[in-house]
């Protein structure tokens, strides 16, 4: 090494954390709120058996897409800036790796607060309501694993 070399700038995880957060997110409202309507925003609490808790749920789970919307925006723009930065080093295993982590922190956290704590909705309230969570505790596991293979996955990338 002469010491003239310059330093590769590494992938930005917080990028891939991002976009694996709204991916998370993006997911569960189009999928579970929208295609499935398994549930929404706030069901629990306001369950759709008028058209004004319907109004009221759709509402909020445009505040919900907004808010994943923000998350794609930013991890964009810090993949953007970073990827203009000389000797930048590009990784397509790190971005899926952190995007699994992000995904599975989403389903982790949403399903421990929104289901079990505030108790805002459940994964799937067209079952019958003794069956709520064991798909609130199907969904933990989704997330779990998908936090711990991508965990793997950067641990083997990185030695």
């Amino acid at each position: 090494m002469t010491g003239l070399e310059r330093p590769t700038r590494s992938f930005p995880l917080s990028a891939g954390l991002l976009l694996g957060l709204s991916l998370g997110g993006f997911f569960d409202g189009i999928v579970l709120h929208q295609l499935l309507q398994w549930h929404h925003m706030l069901s629990s609490w306001y369950p759709i058996t008028s058209i004004e808790n319907l109004e009221l749920n759709t509402f909020w789970d445009g505040i919900f897409h907004s808010g994943t919307y923000v998350f794609v925006l930013v991890g964009l723009f810090i993949l953007w800036r970073s990827g203009r930065r000389s000797h930048f080093r590009w990784s397509a295993g790190d971005l899926i790796a952190t995007m699994l982590i992000g995904f599975g922190v989403f389903n982790l956290v949403e399903g421990v607060i929104d289901h079990q704590v505030l108790g805002l909705h459940h994964v799937n309230e067209t079952v019958p309501r003794g069956e709520w969570l064991y798909w609130d505790l199907g969904f933990l596991a989704w997330g779990g694993v998908m936090l711990v293979i991508g965990k793997l996955l950067m641990r083997k990338r990185n030695g």
